[in-house]
C-alpha cells in the first residue's frame, strides 16, 4: 500500500515535537518524517520543522535536540517555528541562525537548544546549504557513487555559494557549507537518540556502527530508507528499551 504524502503548501511550516510519521513533498525533494518522543511524554526534546518558500523553489529543514521536556520544549518549538516562518523567503540562512541563537541560547528561561542542524535546498540547481551547530552529522547517500558517508562541514565535496556572507553566533564562529545533491541522493537527518542507542549489554551504537547500518539500507525511496534505519536500530537494541527521543528526517532529491 502506498503511503499518502503531504505536499507542503507555499509558506507552510510543518513540524513540532510530538509523535508523528508521514511522507512529505518539498520543492525538488521527497521525504519521510518520524518523530517518536520517549514515552510516556506526549512531546519530547526533539524538534523538527519543514518549510517551503512562496515561489516553491526553496525548501528549509531544521532538526534540533532541545534540553528538557514538556512545556519548556514546546515553548522552544514555537519559537523555532516562528523564526523559520519569518525567514522562509531567504536563501541565505545566516540571519536565521543568528536569530535562533539569540532567541534560544540567550532568551530561553528553562530550556535551550543543545544542538541544531539547519539546511536550505534550492530545487533549481540542486544545491544544499547547511549549518551544523553541534548536531550529529546526517548520513548522505550519493547515488552516482553508490556510497554512504556523513555530511559534515569539512566535506571535500563542498562548493562555493556566491554572495553568501558568513556571520557569528554569540561570538562563536559558524559556517554555512554548500554541497550539490544529485538526482537520487539521500539525506538521513536524525537525533542522538538514534546514534546513542544502547543494547542490553550497555554497548552504544555509535556513529561507525550507524554508518555500517546505512550501507545496507534500501535507497529507492526516503520512506524505505528511514523505516529500515529505525528498524535496524531497534534490532541493535534488542530487549533494551529506548532511552531517548528518536527522530529521523529522510530526504531524497527527485529525478524529475
Amino acid at each position: 500500500m502506498t503511503m499518502e504524502s503531504h505536499k507542503l503548501a507555499c509558506l507552510e511550516v510543518r513540524g513540532g515535537n510530538h509523535l508523528a510519521a508521514y511522507a512529505v513533498e518539498l520543492p525538488g525533494l521527497t521525504g519521510w518524517v518520524s518523530c517518536h518522543p520517549l514515552q510516556p511524554s506526549p512531546g519530547g526534546g526533539d524538534v523538527y520543522y519543514l518549510t517551503s518558500c512562496s515561489q516553491g523553489v526553496v525548501a528549509r529543514i531544521a532538526i534540533a535536540d532541545v534540553a528538557g521536556h514538556g512545556e519548556s520544549v514546546s515553548t522552544a518549538a514555537t519559537r523555532l517555528r516562528d523564526a523559520l516562518r519569518q525567514h522562509v523567503e531567504q536563501w541565505d540562512q545566516s540571519t536565521l541562525i543568528r536569530q535562533l541563537n539569540n532567541t534560544f541560547l540567550k532568551g530561553a528561561r528553562r530550556s535551550q537548544f543543545a544542538t541544531a542542524f539547519v539546511a536550505s535546498y534550492y530545487s533549481g540547481s540542486g544545491e544544499l546549504l547547511f549549518t551544523n551547530a553541534g548536531h550529529v552529522p546526517p548520513l548522505w547517500y550519493r547515488a552516482a557513487a553508490q556510497e554512504w558517508s556523513f555530511l559534515s562541514d569539512s566535506t571535500p565535496l563542498s562548493k562555493e555559494i556566491v554572495d553568501l556572507p558568513l556571520g557569528l553566533i554569540a561570538g562563536t564562529s559558524y559556517s554555512q557549507t554548500g554541497v550539490q545533491l544529485e538526482p537520487g541522493d539521500l539525506l538521513l537527518m536524525y537525533t542522538d537518540g538514534v546514534s546513542e542507542s544502547y543494547d542490553a549489554s550497555r554497548t552504544q551504537l555509535g556513529l561507525e556502527r550507524l554508518l555500517s547500518i546505512a550501507r545496507d539500507l534500501p535507497t529507492e525511496s526516503p520512506v524505505a530508507a528511514g523505516k529500515e534505519l529505525l528498524a535496524a536500530v531497534a534490532r541493535f537494541r534488542g530487549a533494551a528499551p529506548a532511552a531517548d527521543d528518536e527522530t529521523v528526517l529522510a530526504l531524497q532529491r527527485r529525478s524529475d
